[in-house]
């Protein structure tokens, strides 16, 4: 397995340097830095009072089951990332940045982009006409991870997908 991480780690550091130089401007880096901070979680709280507000007791349901959602994907990602451990790119290659601190040691997969994903899945399921606002900032919320140096692209690919994952067998359940 160490051989494997090795080996994406050498294919995609060269992407994550360049993508990781937009991090350079100011702006950009605190743009991308207040779009993670959103994504740690207040974003989605907002958006699930937006959709209590819009829809009354009848979301609660999903609210809720974001929560349980939320919390299945918070032990996935913990569980892959403890077995893995694989290092940030800010921590593998000297010229990537890190322009906001983790909230954890390793990079797989992205749990930012992970619940980014199945949020963004289960709150369309349920109110599509949010799409306009939740897409555009669930696909911002996994670019901020490669641009602030705390993710390799296939960390966010694989979030994305154990999210979509995640969201979908929620929604089968429930």
């Amino acid at each position: 397995m160490v051989e494997l991480i090795s080996f994406f780690n050498d294919v995609e550091g060269d992407l994550c340097l360049r993508v990781n130089r937009l991090s350079h401007r100011a702006w950009i880096r605190r743009f991308f830095t207040l779009i993670s901070k959103l994504g740690d979680g207040g974003f989605w709280a907002l958006m699930g009072l937006a959709l209590y507000w819009k829809q009354g007791l009848p979301a609660l349901p999903l609210v809720l089951q974001m929560g349980v959602t939320a919390v299945v994907g918070i032990l996935i990602y913990k569980f892959l990332k403890q077995r893995l451990v694989r290092e940030r790119p800010y921590m593998n290659h000297g010229g990537i940045r890190c322009g906001t601190a983790p909230l954890d040691r390793y990079s797989f997969p992205s749990g930012h982009t992970l619940h980014a994903v199945s949020f963004t899945i289960m709150f369309l399921a349920f109110e599509p006409t949010l799409a306009v606002i939740i897409v555009p900032f669930a696909i911002l919320v996994a670019a901020s991870r490669v641009v602030l140096g705390l993710h390799y692209p296939s960390d966010v690919v694989v979030g994305a997908a154990i999210g979509a994952s995640l969201a979908s067998a929620s929604l089968a359940i429930f």
